[in-house]
């Protein structure tokens, strides 16, 4: 069913992309459950991808609810081979201000509430994940923002939470001694499952607010995350339609081949009804 090999996750804002071409939207099933929403399927740029809102069209899916298993596994069996993730963050260090955008290299995981493997049931997996982004994607980002002269970071440490409330004082506090640089709420299990399924994955951060450490700086509300989001979602899409232009051929990153040496379980002993359920993901491994 291969129909694009470049993905993109919208975020809080981002419901639908204009400029995209020859659309069509498709519903698939999988055996995860329903992805957040259709999937828009069209040109941008001239570059096939798939359009997937997160939170569902009108934001009616929280955090700790999205179908995140459906989602990832619904683009791999698209043919998509690149992630682009778009989320709003809040900022824990002065240096990173509202409106920027981080292309984050690291994660600290304090969910708690959610699925984040496509394993079990019969089958074990063990993916490295010391680099939680994809490299080349994230150089690919940084490059586009700097030709675009969109004021971004390269790198730096997201901290992702259960939410679906924003931290206290004494959280950010904590965070920000870690050496963490930004917040937020949907990067994992994202970025898990896409290594899982040897996607190459990247996120574009936009800052909204600065959480609650800095007390000279209006406390955190839905109003100003929005009015942010609106104005720092155009550089986003003007990153995106850049972006996707920029990707390489063919992939040599530690992406495209993660699962090559992490399914530890016997495969004799792998259910059938597992292997038919993973075959997108396991099928070029396990038959």
């Amino acid at each position: 069913m291969a129909e694009a090999k470049v993905g993109i996750i919208g975020g809080s804002g981002l419901y639908q992309i204009e400029g995209l071409t020859e659309t069509k939207d498709i519903k698939i099933k999988t055996p995860f459950g329903d992805p957040s929403d259709v999937i828009t399927l069209g040109k941008l740029e001239g570059v096939n991808v798939a359009f997937l809102p997160r939170h569902g069209k009108g934001h009616r899916i929280s955090p700790t609810e999205l179908p995140s298993r459906a989602n990832i596994y619904a683009l791999k069996t698209l043919g998509v081979e690149w992630i682009f993730s778009v989320a709003t963050v809040g900022s824990l260090q002065e240096k990173i201000r509202p409106l920027d955008i981080v292309i984050p290299d690291q994660i600290i995981d304090r969910t708690f509430l959610r699925q984040d493997t496509f394993f079990g049931k019969g089958i074990v997996g063990h993916i490295p994940f010391a680099d939680p982004f994809c490299p080349v994607l994230g150089d690919i980002l940084h490059n586009s923002a700097r030709k675009l002269e969109i004021r971004a970071h390269d790198g730096g440490t997201c901290v992702v939470m259960e939410g679906p409330q924003f931290s206290t004082r004494a959280e950010s506090e904590l965070y920000r001694s870690w050496g963490a640089d930004v917040i937020y709420m949907t990067g994992l299990p994202e970025a898990k499952l896409a290594r899982e399924a040897e996607i190459c994955y990247a996120t574009m951060a936009v800052v909204t607010d600065y959480d609650c450490w800095k007390e000279t700086y209006e406390v955190v509300t839905v109003d100003m995350v929005i009015d942010n989001l609106r104005r720092g979602v155009e550089n986003v899409k003007r990153l995106l339609r850049q972006a996707v232009t920029c990707l390489p051929q063919k992939r040599n990153c530690i992406c495209a081949s993660a699962l090559q040496n992490a399914i530890i379980t016997s495969r004799e002993l792998i259910p059938e009804q597992v292997k038919k359920d993973l075959a997108p993901i396991i099928g070029k491994y396990i038959k």
